[in-house]
């Protein structure tokens, strides 16, 4: 799981939810009832609270000290610093509650972070050092976790890094905006904050801190009787890694375990499930399809477990690989095959788990992940950290949550559920949505029986144990909100979906409107986390796409939410956006679409104002989705300024694209992201309209760079098909995936002729035939590939229908209507990008009358008027053609 989403799973069982968001009361620190001294005053934001002093005269970045603590001694550790700080007039902030302290020592949280409770602003590098020996006095021998970003001073709980006090930005090596540091000269540069202690390289670690950086360095591998020759994970709780034995030549694994660091629901910390696991493997030893166990023991203050290294291939990649609903030239041989081996591999699991229970062991962590299918087709298990014995009649403290049985249930149990997903999952791994409807396992089971040959009684049994360990928890389970229905409340059957469209439309209607929260400030409709850092109020993941997906769908106006748009939009929190996708661009365009024209024009001149040609190039958040809307708005305005504007965007974009080979043949992680949204596609997009609107070749000439730059980044599979290559995986869909660059490939070929541009636009429609795709959504899932498919005239072709149809296998019923998963299938989403919105906009590009199309995607966007005066080519591209 994306280890962002974790923490947003917590508030609210039915959509993610910030941890302090509005109205989800959760518990506070003991300082916090403390009276504020005179002239002290504190602000909010996201997980923090800070504390301000009367007079605040703070560096813009410098040496500031963290703070880490354990669930148990978090309110002295802040007592320690509230006493110390306000007599001095020393700023600090701490997180807002210990639910949040928990999450952000979890397991999944993500490992830069871990265990930081509070962060304290020093004036200067003496002052830095005078706080961090007077502090660490008072905080003697509290212990919490190592925050791996940092440079621990002396053996207490306080860190020290160098790092931005303010929020700067600029635009990481990725595309993206990140949060920045001066490098001395006056250039903002990104401030890293990966989980390894760095000092800039135009700082100078301070002399107090080079005692602290050797006794760090004294830690080393050389004494353990193990090398370590490749990592293959790290969590939160520790790495695992591939190594030998120094003795033997054996290979092994060693799993990490770091303390008070990788909490579970149980408050465990890794260390002790490392033990744990270490004592669970003694007591399988012998068992089919558990590792071999080698040895425990301590490194620092970490421990290992030494265990065997099993050749073969996670389960989930083996579904991946040999599903035949992802191949669209497989037939029923191929087919049939899947399934005979599918059903083989169920029962070898099967075995494995009732021989664990035969020497009085409950796994309670069966997953795709977690199953190694052996080159000979054996398969054994990994991953006992939460393993119970049965005697104990517990439940694990960890799960993953398409196969994690539901509350209440323990010892046996558990592995019942998990193997009754595994049923499910091995064929349709939508496992995910039945925490959110547990009937879901019912529709799962028939869509399962329609595409293989599996006998009923396999699916039965599974559908059975699902229902019914769920049902023993309903009578028990909170409403989510206050007013809503759950999805498991009577709705139309979901596998009616797309049969009718005006039904279609008005259960998802019905299903975002009933989902609305007009009296929150922070957002609208529920979507992804993303919400919760770039704001509810854009085009991808806020109200402005919800709105603008139910108006051009038929599926009416909503004069509450826009009065909340409007309202929002004309007093944006610090921090907002100004992209096209991502923020006010996109604010501006829609209120413009919806007739708010007076409010749209105010906010798209105040993102004039902004510094936008420093922006990225990328069409969600920078200069091509700008220069877009730009040049709407100059078509509705007959705004000759503004039409400048938008070429000059147009002439920055060229002027940065770099030839076709500037770019890595990967795309993501370290790299810039291929694609529609945050790869060149959408910069071609933009020059494509330059093209149009000036006439001038160079434009055109650039556009296909920019496309040749996205087509370096794919790959072409033996099927055929055309996906982005992610080094790790292939990626098909609209956002970072070759759908999108096929959309941006066809507004091109509509221009100019291209050979090479035309296969590839040919074997990304191959790729959009496929039949399963794990995720619905816009920009992830199948409902960017099904607007794809409507974008390239194809919206009522068998291929575009059989993808309303399948639409139907994430379906949720919700609020008298149907509603769909969000990113990762843990919660329900309502926003463009992810969610339900995205879903009625793609369903109504192949569906409704009138035709329906993205934001400024449409083949004609912003085509100019008969009475427009355009000029001639301009800047760098009019003196190079």
């Amino acid at each position: 799981m994306d280890d962002r989403y974790d923490i947003y799973c917590v508030a609210d069982p039915l959509f993610y939810e910030a941890l302090h968001g509005e109205g989800t009361g959760q518990d506070s620190f003991g300082i916090f009832d403390r009276p504020m001294p005179a002239g002290w005053s504190t602000t909010e934001h996201d997980d923090w609270r800070a504390f301000l002093p009367p007079v605040r005269d703070l560096p813009l970045q410098g040496w500031k000290i963290h703070a880490s603590a354990c669930p148990d001694n978090a309110d002295r550790v802040l007592a320690a610093i509230w006493d110390y700080c306000v007599p001095r007039g020393i700023e600090f902030k701490t997180l807002r509650s210990p639910t949040a302290l928990f999450m952000r020592s979890s397991k999944y949280a993500p490992r830069g972070y871990s265990g930081k409770l509070a962060t304290i602003y020093p004036a200067d590098e003496p002052a830095c050092e005078r706080i961090l020996r007077e502090l660490s006095d008072c905080l003697a021998g509290e212990p919490g976790p190592y925050i791996l970003s940092d440079l621990r001073y002396g053996a207490g709980p306080l860190y020290v890094r160098y790092g931005a006090f303010v929020g700067r930005y600029c635009v990481g090596p990725a595309g993206g905006v990140v949060a920045a540091l001066d490098d001395g000269t006056g250039t903002l540069v990104p401030d890293r904050r990966d989980p390894v202690f760095r000092v800039p390289p135009w700082v100078d670690l301070p002399d107090f801190l080079a005692p602290h950086l050797q006794a760090r360095n004294t830690v080393t591998i050389t004494d353990i009787p193990y090398t370590i020759d490749t990592v293959l994970h790290f969590s939160n709780g520790g790495g695992l890694y591939r190594g030998r034995d120094r003795r033997t030549g054996t290979q092994v694994v060693l799993k990490e375990g770091r303390p008070h660091a990788g909490l579970d629901a149980d408050g465990a910390d890794a260390v002790a499930r490392v033990k744990r696991e270490y004592d669970i493997l003694t007591r399988l030893a012998g068992v089919p399809g558990a590792p071999r166990v080698h040895d425990l023991f301590p490194l620092g203050d970490h421990w290992f477990l030494a265990m065997e290294y099993v050749e073969g291939t996670s389960l989930n990649k083996e579904v991946v690989a040999r599903h035949p609903l992802t191949d669209g030239a497989a037939g029923p041989a191929e087919v049939a095959a899947y399934t005979r081996w599918a059903l083989d591999v169920h029962d070898r699991v099967a075995a494995a788990v009732e021989a664990m229970h035969a020497r009085g062991v409950v796994y309670g962590d069966l997953h795709l992940f977690n199953i190694i299918v052996r080159p000979d087709g054996e398969v054994t298990l990994l991953d006992y950290e939460v393993a119970t014995l049965v005697e104990e009649n517990r439940r694990p403290g960890l799960g993953n949550q398409g196969f994690a049985a539901p509350p209440g249930v323990t010892g046996r149990d558990v592995d019942r559920y998990g193997l009754a997903c595994l049923r499910l999952a091995l064929f349709l791994p939508l496992t995910q949505l039945l925490w959110l409807s547990p009937d879901k396992a019912g529709h799962l089971a028939d869509v399962i029986a329609a595409h293989f040959p599996v006998p009923p009684e396999f699916l039965t049994e599974a559908v059975g144990t699902v229902t019914g360990l769920h049902r023993g928890r309903r009578a028990s389970r909170r409403p989510a909100r206050r007013g809503a229905p759950e999805p498991a409340d009577a709705s139309p059957p979901v596998a009616e979906f797309g049969a009718d469209w005006p039904t279609t439309r008005d259960r998802l209607r019905r299903a975002i409107l009933a989902s609305a929260t007009p009296h929150r400030a922070d957002r609208l409709f529920p979507g992804d986390v993303a919400q919760f850092s770039v704001g509810g109020i854009g085009l991808a993941h806020g109200a402005a796409g919800v709105l603008y997906a139910l108006d051009v769908t038929g599926a009416g106006r909503h004069a509450p939410a826009e009065d909340w748009l409007l309202r929002q939009a004309e007093d944006p929190p610090n921090g907002t956006m100004i992209g096209l996708y991502d923020g006010l661009h996109g604010v501006a365009y829609t209120l413009d679409h919806l007739g708010h024209r007076d409010a749209a024009r105010r906010i798209l001149d105040r993102c004039r104002g902004e510094d936008w040609r420093s922006l990225g190039s990328g069409l969600a958040s920078g200069l091509a989705g700008i220069g877009l809307n730009l040049d709407h708005f100059a078509v509705r305005y007959g705004d000759s300024t503004l039409r400048a504007e938008a070429l000059a965007a147009a002439d920055l974009v060229a002027e940065r694209l770099g030839d076709a080979d500037s770019v890595p043949t990967t795309s993501g992680g370290a790299h810039p992201y291929a694609g529609l949204f945050r790869g060149s596609s959408g910069p071609a997009l933009l020059l494509l309209r330059a093209h149009e609107l000036t006439g001038d070749p160079a434009y055109l000439d650039r556009a296909a760079v920019a496309l040749r730059q996205d087509l370096r980044r794919c790959v072409l599979r033996d099927t055929g098909e055309l996906d982005v290559n992610e080094g790790w995986r292939t990626m098909p869909y609209l956002g970072e995936g070759s759908v999108g660059i096929g959309l941006a490939l066809d507004r091109y070929l509509r221009v100019r002729a291209d050979d090479r541009f035309a296969a590839a636009s040919a074997a990304i429609r191959r790729t959009a035939t496929g039949k399963l795709y794990v995720q619905s959504g816009l920009y992830a899932g199948r409902a960017g590939i099904l607007l794809f498919l409507a974008e390239s005239g194809a919206g009522g072709d068998p291929a575009a229908l059989a993808q309303v149809r399948a639409l139907a296998w994430h379906a949720l019923p919700y609020g008298g209507g149907w509603a769909f998963p969000g990113e990762q299938l843990l919660r329900l989403s309502m926003d463009l990008a992810t969610g339900s919105a995205g879903v009625l906009l793609a369903v109504g590009a192949a569906l409704h009358e009138r035709p329906v199309h993205l934001p400024l995607l449409s083949p004609t966007a912003g085509a100019a008027r008969p009475t427009d005066t355009v000029p001639t080519g301009r800047g760098l591209i009019g003196t190079t053609s």
